[in-house]
């Protein structure tokens, strides 16, 4: 019954996860934009949609070796919040070389753009901190026993035996 409970509690913190990286990865890719000053006010709506497509595209390009890191850390109770910055810059990072064309005869990715590199390995970074914040200090629980009870206290010296 744990298992279930901590497989919800993981989604939760998925979800949250890409959803920190997915407004770092918008709002730094959209920066050069905001900075101009002759930019008028922004349309919140349009926002709102820029951001529900940097939700969808870190969590579906996330799953997978997100998966790879939560499973590490539950199987063998990893909690640091220094090992789950370091998986979220190594899923950051999977993510952009994922979409990087790879020459296998050169052994080298073609066309890296630094700054998105930088970007994806910040927004993997925070996205392993919001994870921990959640879900990662707790990793592992659900593979304790549970507490045993403890005894009720004594009756009073002079009361009835209940019926």
């Amino acid at each position: 019954m744990a298992l279930i409970g901590r497989f919800f509690v993981v989604l939760f913190g998925f979800l949250f996860a890409c959803l920190a990286a997915g407004m770092i990865v918008v709002g730094a890719v959209l920066y050069p934009e905001f900075s101009d000053l002759g930019a008028g006010p922004i349309d919140q709506g349009a926002i709102n949609v820029v951001l529900g497509f940097g939700f969808i595209f870190i969590s579906g390009f996330a799953l997978l070796p997100a998966l790879i890191v939560v499973l590490i850390t539950e199987a063998f109770y990893v909690r640091g919040v220094l090992t789950y910055a370091i998986g979220g810059a190594l899923v950051g990072c999977a993510c952009y070389l994922g979409l990087v064309p790879f020459d296998p005869e050169t052994m080298r990715f073609d066309g890296i753009v630094r700054r998105h590199l930088e970007i994806m390995t910040g927004a993997g970074i925070v996205a392993g901190l919001v994870y921990w914040m959640i879900a990662g200090r707790t990793a592992g629980a659900w593979r304790e026993p549970p507490k045993p009870l403890r005894p009720p206290p004594p009756l009073p010296a002079h009361s009835r035996p209940y019926p």
